[in-house]
């Protein structure tokens, strides 16, 4: 960012408020752009270029922005990939962030496959809230959204995730119309009675994905559909909750939505992200991307990087496009910008 572009930086926002009033408090992490699945809603089917090693985010450069942030009025910090478990230092990073003055929730989504390993070590470093990616309940099934036979695994990792203590654990499908629509039932009759939330994720276009508008499954026929066996009662979230969320009344399972194609909630929006290499975005779907990490290896100290942050927020749109044209707006992978 140029010299002049700084200077308009205090005219732009004021620390994480933009310039529609909208304080941010929740930032999303990415650790890494490498993932051991291949789901095709998020990475092209012929995969991304990794970004090498040592243009990632180091576990020291992790821990000061976030440390930024969080004096910034970041009070939410979530963990993302790729997949965030490839990282090994992941448990220190967790346990550096955890222990930031004034962060509440330190959380994290991943796809699970190592967590058998991994779940009572990262909830004993200060991870609160955890989020396990599923599209479907069916290892065939699952070995064709992922190309890996991994289903197994993931399943363990919910199993160890519950068993160390996470309540709910939350569980992201990806719905998409002919491809696995038909586990919507499946799904809550699987978690009813367990401390499991079922978050039904509109599917969202990016570079890649062969996304069109007839895969999106709306937010209310999956609703309608799930109120023709369950009473569903809306539980109170913050105004600035990414899911709708209801109880599943006489159970112990919840659902949410998340309903960004058919429902959008960018008048509230409170978060931003932080890419492997990064880079900052205020929006998953709009290209603009700030470099804090170059910022930081040419020796910008806190002030100068909290600057440049005050200048991205300020600048961050009202709402995203909509969804027809999002897929030509120039803008990264899933994988590559965070889940």
């Amino acid at each position: 960012m140029t010299a002049s572009a700084l200077a308009l930086a205090p005219e732009l926002a004021h620390g994480l408020v933009d310039r529609f009033g909208r304080r941010h408090t929740y930032l999303r992490i990415s650790l890494t752009d490498r993932c051991n699945l291949r789901c095709g809603y998020c990475m092209p089917p012929e995969g991304i270029a990794w970004t090498p090693r040592p243009s990632l985010l180091t576990e020291d450069e992790v821990v000061r922005l976030a440390s930024v942030f969080v004096h910034m009025g970041i009070d939410k910090i979530r963990l993302t990939g790729g997949e965030p478990l490839v990282r090994r230092d992941l448990e220190s990073i967790a346990s550096r962030i955890a222990a930031l003055p004034g962060l509440s929730i330190l959380a994290m989504t991943t796809n699970g496959i190592s967590l058998d390993r991994r779940a009572a070590s990262l909830r004993a470093a200060g991870l609160n809230t955890l989020t396990i990616s599923l599209d479907t309940l069916r290892r065939d099934r699952f070995l064709e959204i992922t190309k890996r036979d991994s289903f197994d695994a993931v399943m363990a990792g919910i199993e160890a995730s519950l068993a160390a203590g996470y309540a709910p654990v939350k569980i992201n499908m990806v719905v998409m119309r002919g491809v696995n629509d038909d586990e919507i039932e499946d799904f809550v009759t699987w978690a009813q009675d367990r401390p499991l939330q079922i978050r039904f994720i509109e599917y969202m276009p990016f570079p890649g994905n062969h996304w069109h508008k007839a895969g999106v499954v709306p937010w209310s026929e999956i609703r309608e559909r799930l109120e023709t066996r369950w009473r569903l009662a809306p539980i109170a979230v913050h105004p600035s909750a990414v899911a709708k969320e209801f109880a599943l009344v006489g159970h112990q399972g919840s659902v949410g939505f998340v309903t960004s194609m058919t429902d959008s909630f960018c008048g509230t929006c409170n978060r931003l992200r932080l890419t492997s290499d990064g880079n900052l975005k205020t929006c998953l779907f709009h290209p603009a991307e700030q470099s804090l990490r170059d910022a930081l290896r040419a020796g910008a100290d806190d002030d100068a990087i909290e600057t440049q942050i005050a200048y991205a927020v300020g600048l961050k749109q009202a709402a995203h496009a909509p969804m027809e044209e999002l897929t030509r707006l120039g803008n990264r992978a899933m994988v590559e910008i965070g889940g």
